[in-house]
């Protein structure tokens, strides 16, 4: 009764309440660790950290190489020589060891794998690592729910410390031996009053002390905690220090959960941090493409995927790799490079060694250049092809190549928000003989005008854009060529007949209707072609008969329904093309053409030939398809030099045996049905087949 009735509840209850204390408190500093939108990440970052930590792509070996490329870097920008000296140096100090700088990529390929730090597993799984880096970075920096939930629980075990030590405090000076006990119970034992003990109250006292020794050493990291927390901003983490130490300035700064998480790795221990910051670094991830590049294209593969191209050169293409192989340079007999879609492309001093390299091809692929090798190709590149989707992609050192012939452009060189069009000086480029720029421009850029004295051929193809102004046209005095391919012009631009020295005119598909102008072309004595095909001009009017020095005209997909007999005085001429419009009728005077060698009528509403076309004897292709012809005169016998005739698509019922005649007409020129030439005599057939043949025999030999 005295145990219900005298003494204190705190002494009664306190193993109780210390449990139920340590559960509250053990749920507070746990629950972030258990609540699933924070303990996934949590576990996330821990195994990434781990797995950065142990990765061999270590922070010494990779500050190493950094500093090691940066000292090599300032060599190669005085000679190729004191490179090489300075090479040799750097292998007569040091002994290779795991953690020594990688200088292999300067040796053999052939002796890659034995030198670099990495295998190609090891390279495998660090790769993966910049992956998984990647996607966490992006998946926590976006919010600082772990940051918000620690502080709330830091909060609350502070609270809870307080109201332990206070109400605890309060009860403890309660807690003694000896109690007075009024039990109310005199009726059965005669007395009123008690005097109790409390057997265990002094070592209930000391448990109770320890207890709040306990707790105040627990509520100190509490409130360090909360002092921590709200000290400075843990939701930036800066890696300065790890970009002063390791070279690798490109390390971003992070924030939110990241950034906090960051900060509790450090408070542990900040080598942890200093190695995961590596796999942050675009720099240190682009070095270990590079090792692992090295090791897939070997100088044997890169022979491999060398092919001919169409001018009969070799021509070596590399498409959608994370840099260009070192091995590439080795290949000193190249003439033709193609890097296309390699963002990070860099061209070292040891381009210097492709000495038949000359001509280069950038396709998205921003390059950046040593000076060695900068200088080498200012003197050494002919020709150049870029394309790009932004002008500000084209290398600045596209503008210096001094030597450069050729220069292709393709890309965006305007835009809806900026009508400047963005191209630097080409008054460096001295040289410069052909330019090709495959774009949407409104007008001829300005710049264009410094190359303007010695451009023999300029090739602008606009994608429909609308071209309005080409006054810029002529000052280029000396363009023997000029090529305005889908550029919406109406009509002839007057700017060309400035052009004194134009020889080939090419204004195809554009939306020119009518060409009155032509009779200014006149004045431009040296043009000998022109070519206005996949236009809509319904009238070739009889001035053409003016432009005498035309040897090549080019009418084809057009609106043509009549051809003029002015146009068949046009006596160099030695190649017409009028395919695919409405023509109905071959005018006589065609006969008039005696330099005729090639015509295409191919896609019209022909019936009849004349007789006069067989006096062009000097033809050697005639390609006559897809019209409403009936029969081939016997005359086709007199085109001695015929190799090709297309007849095929026309409503011929047989070909006359005279063919024979034209002994250079083979079997794979003569384009017919397959029923019209079975239908042929077998002599006929064994002599085209036969010169068929002979051409085999000839090949193979």
């Amino acid at each position: 009764m005295c145990y219900h009735v005298a003494l204190p509840w705190y002494s009664k209850y306190f193993p109780y309440l210390a449990l139920i204390h340590t559960i509250i408190l053990m749920v507070s500093s746990n629950f972030w660790f258990k609540y699933p939108k924070t303990c996934s990440k949590i576990e996330h970052f821990v195994s990434i950290l781990g797995k950065c930590f142990e990765s061999p792509w270590t922070t010494k070996a990779l500050s190493e190489t950094a500093c090691e490329d940066s000292e090599e870097n300032k060599q190669r920008l005085t000679s190729a020589q004191s490179l090489r000296k300075h090479l040799s140096n750097s292998s007569e100090e040091g002994s290779p060891s795991p953690s020594t700088p990688m200088i292999s990529k300067y040796k053999p390929v052939g002796e890659v794998p034995g030198m670099t730090i990495l295998d190609k597993k090891d390279g495998e799984q660090a790769k993966a690592l910049f992956e998984k880096v990647r996607k966490f970075r992006t998946h926590v920096e976006d919010s600082d729910l772990i940051y918000k939930l620690y502080v709330v629980q830091t909060a609350v075990k502070t609270v809870k410390f307080i109201f332990i030590l206070c109400y605890t405090l309060t009860f403890v000076t309660a807690i003694s031996f000896k109690h007075v006990c009024i039990p109310n119970v005199e009726h059965l034992t005669g007395y009123t009053d008690f005097e109790c003990t409390h057997n265990m109250a002094f070592m209930l006292k000391k448990l109770l002390i320890s207890y709040i020794a306990l707790i105040c050493v627990y509520g100190f990291v509490c409130v360090y905690t909360l002092f921590w927390l709200f000290r400075r901003p843990l939701k930036e983490y800066s890696f300065e220090k790890v970009r002063e130490e390791s070279s690798f300035s490109d390390i971003p700064d992070v924030k939110n959960d990241f950034a906090f998480l960051l900060h509790m790795v450090d408070q542990y221990d900040q080598l942890y941090s200093k190695r995961f910051g590596v796999f942050l670094s675009e720099v240190s991830e682009n070095k270990l493409r590079e090792i692992s590049l090295n090791h897939e294209w070997t100088f044997e593969k890169l022979r491999q995927h060398i092919s001919r191209n169409a001018q009969d050169k070799q021509e070596l293409h590399l498409f959608m790799l994370s840099g260009v192989p070192d091995a590439v340079f080795e290949l000193t007999d190249l003439e033709v490079l193609r890097l296309e879609l390699i963002p990070e492309a860099k061209i070292p001093a040891k381009i210097s060694q492709m000495t038949a390299l000359q001509e280069l091809h950038l396709y998205h692929c921003p390059a950046k250049v040593e000076q060695t090798a900068f200088s080498f190709l200012r003197d050494n590149l002919k020709c150049l092809h870029v394309k790009f989707t932004d002008v500000a992609e084209i290398p600045a050192w596209v503008y210096l190549l001094k030597n450069l012939r050729e220069l292709y452009l393709m890309g965006n060189l305007n835009s809806e928000n900026n009508k400047m069009i963005g191209l630097d000086s080409l008054r460096e480029l001295r040289h410069l003989k052909v330019l090709y720029v495959k774009s949407n421009l409104t007008k001829i850029p300005s710049n264009v005008t410094d190359v303007a004295p010695h451009l023999t051929r300029l090739v602008i193809h606009n994608d429909g854009t609308k071209l309005v102004v080409l006054n810029s046209l002529k000052k280029m005095m000396n363009v023997a060529e000029l090529e305005l391919h889908n550029c919406e012009l109406e009509r002839i631009p007057h700017a060309i007949f400035s052009l004194s020295n134009l020889q080939e005119l090419d204004l195809k598909l554009n939306s020119i209707r009518t060409i009155e102008e032509v009779i200014s072309f006149q004045h431009l004595k040296r043009l000998t072609c022109l070519k206005l095909w996949h236009n809509k001009i319904v009238s070739i009017p009889q001035s053409i008969s003016q432009v005498k020095n035309l040897e090549s005209l080019y009418l084809s997909n057009n609106k043509l329904e009549v051809l003029p007999v002015a146009l068949f005085h046009l006596q160099k001429l030695r190649h017409l093309d009028v395919s695919y419009n409405c023509i109905c009728v071959i005018p006589l005077e065609i006969g008039l053409l005696q330099n005729l060698q090639h015509l295409y009528v191919t896609g019209n509403k022909v019936d009849i030939l004349p007789k006069t076309l067989f006096k062009c004897i000097k033809l050697r292709t005639l390609c006559l398809g897809q019209n409403c012809i009936t029969s081939l005169p016997e005359k086709i016998g007199h085109l001695v030099q015929l190799t090709h005739l297309e007849l095929k698509g026309n409503c011929l019922d047989r070909l006359p045996s005279q063919i024979i005649h034209c002994r250079l007409l083979k079997k794979s020129g003569l384009v017919v049905e397959d029923h019209l030439f079975d239908a042929l005599p077998s002599e006929v057939k064994e002599a085209l087949n036969l010169d068929t043949n002979a051409s085999f025999a000839n090949g193979a030999m």
